[in-house]
């Protein structure tokens, strides 16, 4: 049974290790429950957790978690469960990095986020972003949006790793 110890990460892992324990762990989360409430809100706190037990810059992610398509309008994104500091409620698609994730159904890797065109600060401290659409069919249902108070933060181990995180959402959750 997975419990609340499953977002103890031990220090000095690989960011590969850490990742590895976040899919495992979600896995076990999401055994008997398809709410993508439940299973976006344990997911965020596994990602802070493991964030924070890896070494800089990986240990200054600053905001961690999901913004969902908004039910009420279309092309519009609405917060999830996170990790950190108060955000946007509200993201069109197209708009900023999370925007153009879902627009495009691609992940964004910028490390950057000031010369990323049209950048939307939610938190001033973030320097760097990854967001990863969440796809069901042909359609974007959330993303997955982590950022970083450092430079150059994220990599293709990100990618790969949160690619495999929202394919594992995807087909877990009743969107």
């Amino acid at each position: 049974m997975v419990h609340a110890d499953a977002s103890n990460f031990a220090q000095g892992v690989t960011k590969e290790e850490a990742y590895e324990q976040v899919l495992l762990q979600a896995e076990g989360l999401f055994d008997g429950q398809r709410n993508w409430v439940c299973n976006l809100a344990n997911t965020a706190s596994l990602l802070w957790h493991a964030y924070k037990s890896l070494p800089a810059p990986s240990s200054q992610v600053n905001w961690a978690g999901f913004y969902t398509l908004d039910a009420t309008k279309s092309q519009q994104l609405i917060l999830g469960p996170f990790q950190g500091k108060v955000a946007c409620q509200t993201i069109l698609f197209g708009r900023g990095v999370c925007g153009a994730a879902a627009s495009t159904q691609t992940t964004q890797l910028v490390p950057d986020v000031e010369k990323f065109p049209g950048h939307i600060a939610c938190d001033g401290d973030s320097k760097s972003e990854i967001v990863v659409p969440i796809v069901v069919g042909e359609k974007v249902v959330a993303i997955i949006d982590v950022d970083c108070a450092e430079l150059n933060s994220f990599d293709e181990i990100d990618r790969k790793f949160l690619e495999k995180l929202a394919e594992l959402l995807a087909g877990a959750c009743d969107w």
